[in-house]
Parts: C-alpha cells; sequence; structure tokens
C-alpha cells in the first residue's frame, strides 16, 4: 500500500491537525487535574483550645483552594446533629466509641476519616498522691456521658480501685461495678464539670484537655493515666456517610495532618494531647 504525497493530501492534513488542535482545549477542561477544584466546607470544633490549632488548618488548607469556615460549639452533643443535618461539613472533636454511642442513639450517617490526636484520660487528686492514698469511702468524680464514664470506669478497674463484671464493654455504668473493695463513691458530673469540681472530690478521672482547662497539673496532680499505645480513644475528622471519598475531603485530613499544624498544636496543649496520625 502506498500513501499519497500531493500538495492535496498535505493540505488535507493540515487541516485535519488544526481541527485536533483546536478541539484539545476544550477536551482538556474535562480532564481532571491534579488539584481539587475550589471548595468551601464549615467544620465543626469545640471552643477552647482547639480554635487556635484550627486557625492554622484554614491556613494550609487554603493553600489547596479549600476553605475552611470553623463552627464553634460549646456542646459535645450538637457538632454531629449539625453535620447530620447537614449544617456542616465536617467536624472533629470526637472519638470512635462516642459516635458509635451516638450512631446507635440518633441513628446518624457518620465516619472517620482521618486521625487528629488523643488526649489520655487521668485521675487527679489534690490530697492524694498516689493510688494507695485514697481513703476509704472516697468521693470519686467520673465524665457522665456514656463513652467517657466508661472509660473512666476502666481506669478505676485497671489502678485496681473497682473491678467490673466480666465482659463488661466501654460502654460500663456504675451498674456494672462488681467489686469496690474502698467502698469509693462514684459522682457521675458533665466532662466539662468534673475536672473543677476537683476541690470538692478526694479525686477525679478527667479528659486530659478539660484538666488543662480546670488548671490541673499533670505533674502535680496526677495520679493515673490510660496507655497511649494503641488507646481506642483517637480523636478523628468525621464526614457524612457517603463523602468519604470526595476529594475535598482528602485535602482537609492532609490540612490537619502537616508538621505545621502539629507544631500548632504541640504549642497550644504544651503536651497534655499527642497527635494520633
Amino acid at each position: 500500500m502506498s500513501f499519497s504525497t500531493s500538495p492535496a493530501s498535505f493540505s488535507g492534513r493540515r487541516l485535519f491537525l488544526s481541527m485536533i488542535a483546536a478541539a484539545l482545549p476544550l477536551a482538556m477542561l474535562g480532564a481532571p487535574t491534579a488539584h481539587a477544584e475550589p471548595k468551601s466546607i464549615k467544620v465543626g470544633i469545640m471552643s477552647g483550645e482547639d480554635e487556635d490549632v484550627w486557625r492554622v488548618v484554614v491556613t494550609e488548607a487554603a493553600k489547596n483552594d479549600l476553605t475552611i469556615e470553623t463552627v464553634i460549639f460549646n456542646d459535645y452533643t450538637q457538632p454531629n446533629e449539625a453535620l447530620e443535618n447537614g449544617e456542616i461539613q465536617a467536624n472533629a472533636f470526637q472519638h470512635q466509641p462516642y459516635l458509635d454511642n451516638q450512631i446507635k442513639t440518633n441513628g446518624y450517617h457518620i465516619v472517620n476519616v482521618g486521625y487528629t490526636a488523643v488526649w489520655p484520660i487521668g485521675l487527679y487528686s489534690r490530697t492524694a498522691e498516689n493510688i494507695a492514698d485514697l481513703k476509704e469511702g472516697a468521693v470519686i468524680g467520673v465524665p457522665n456521658d456514656p463513652s467517657n464514664e466508661g472509660r473512666a470506669l476502666k481506669l478505676l478497674e485497671r489502678e485496681g480501685v473497682i473491678k467490673l463484671k466480666a465482659g463488661t464493654g466501654i460502654l460500663a455504668t456504675i451498674a456494672d461495678i462488681e467489686e469496690n473493695p474502698k467502698n469509693v463513691e462514684i459522682k457521675e458530673l458533665d466532662a466539662g464539670v468534673v475536672g473543677r469540681a476537683i476541690d470538692d472530690l478526694d479525686a477525679a478521672v478527667v479528659n486530659t484537655d478539660w484538666a488543662l482547662k480546670a488548671g490541673l497539673k499533670a505533674d502535680e496532680d496526677r495520679i493515673a493515666q490510660e496507655p497511649v499505645a494503641d488507646n481506642p480513644y483517637r480523636n478523628f475528622i468525621a464526614v457524612k456517610a457517603g463523602e468519604e471519598n470526595e476529594p475535598w475531603v482528602k485535602t482537609l485530613v492532609s490540612a490537619y495532618q502537616n508538621p505545621t499544624v502539629k507544631a500548632e498544636f504541640d504549642k497550644v496543649y504544651k503536651g497534655t494531647g499527642i497527635a494520633a496520625y
């Protein structure tokens, strides 16, 4: 087979190539690019120190065309409700046991898309220097929300203060206490209150972030702490189920999980919180 090299043939070929060149820009408009399309989202966080951390996250996200507006909450029950209702597109304040309980109770459709940090829960006291110093009938405060109460009781069990019924899970309650050798009184209080009530208690199990807000000092007031390794209570960023594979989600997680944000996190939390990614 032979190919024509006539002037007419070359002219037709030039026209064909010109048509392709003109079409390429249009075709490329629909082609995937290396960067996600500009996107604006609202992220629910808790008031306090996390606001400083998320200011840096907002700056990091903007470098990749993701605009974040943080929505500040003061009540732990609100961020998941807002996310479920579409008032925000993500939140960052909770661990998996808490979310599991919220899903069981409210039927939420929310999933974890990236870990942030962990705040190991601790037992604090202004009167006892160690577990052995806790007196007979000591009053010990614990958070009253289901996941954190179970977490507190597990810590007390680990330290030999109480013993829970066999097979008790992470949502343990005071009804699950099987042995109480010192007859301690467990007083259930709001997570944000229990640390501030320390002077009216013999001891209190306090989430580390709340301990910081209550002015409790790890080196002076903490007499026990849960292990950090393999801790199931790592906090994370959450979105509605079905949104987890959206490009902006990856950008959001990356905006948090980077050295610049970690440096701010360490500065703000002064070692009480630990990066968990």
